[in-house]
């Protein structure tokens, strides 16, 4: 009896926060928004956090959904995520990133890459603006081949490879990430304009193909070291990311 009303509980807190957005093929389910103070620079600031989980299945009832998720080994999948800052919705301009998920970077802190570094900057330039997003997309680990993948892709790179021909070599293409579900997504939270942070052209005209107006594109550049001095230029040369001039070192 007491389990029936802890559940009946839960279930009443938790279906407000859950939103249904339909797709060609299912249903993406995003939770949120939840309070999370965030270490950033040494300040802690305050962004709302959002999970989505994309399903085949569409069920608007959510206690049929709850239940269905702890049917589920989420913790073997993959979910994507979103912190918003400010008045997100209805700013008249907000700032975006879609930052594809690296375990490497964003965690460990390599330094072979430029990873960790946009993902703080981004952040910050957020909180700078006043409104704005970073999705962070769980599936895009090494541009798309995952994270075993990307460790043998290393391998490669440390014999003369690089980040493209690894990737090639390997079997896969040069970027195999898909940015539809954040965009849809993103279309949920917000319907006027956004100035996407990137270096990347393929963001771009993902967002441009999916109709979501752009007021602009914020360049994203730093962090050159000894260490990814050459996985930089690739991302230029092979890559064709737009090489502005904040590309500089920042020794």
């Amino acid at each position: 009896m007491t389990d029936m009303r802890l559940e009946s509980k839960a279930i009443s807190i938790l279906k407000d926060k859950i939103e249904l957005i339909p797709t060609a093929e299912g249903a993406i389910y995003l939770v949120g928004p939840i309070k999370l103070p965030v270490s950033l620079y040494g300040e802690t600031v305050t962004f709302q956090w959002y999970c989505w989980l994309n399903c085949r299945e569409v069920a608007k009832d959510y206690e049929e959904i709850i239940h269905k998720l702890s049917d589920m080994n989420l913790a073997e999948m993959q979910q994507s995520s979103v912190l918003v800052y400010g008045d997100f919705a209805e700013a008249e301009d907000a700032l975006i990133r879609m930052h594809s998920i690296c375990h490497t970077g964003d965690i460990f802190g390599s330094k072979r890459c430029d990873c960790g570094f946009q993902l703080k900057q981004s952040m910050q330039k957020i909180v700078e603006h006043g409104a704005g997003a970073l999705f962070y997309l769980a599936n895009h680990e090494g541009r798309g081949i995952g994270l075993f993948s990307k460790a043998m892709a290393y391998i490669l790179q440390e014999n003369d490879y690089d980040t493209v021909e690894a990737n090639q070599a390997l079997g896969f293409v040069d970027d195999s990430r898909d940015y539809t579900d954040a965009i849809q997504v993103l279309k949920a939270l917000r319907t006027k304009p956004v100035t996407l942070m990137t270096n990347n052209p393929r963001k771009l005209a993902a967002m441009e193909q999916a109709g979501m107006q752009l007021s602009g594109r914020a360049a994203l550049w730093g962090d050159v070291s000894e260490y990814n001095e050459n996985y930089l230029k690739t991302k230029i040369v092979r890559s064709g990311h737009l090489g502005d001039e904040e590309i500089c070192s920042n020794d």
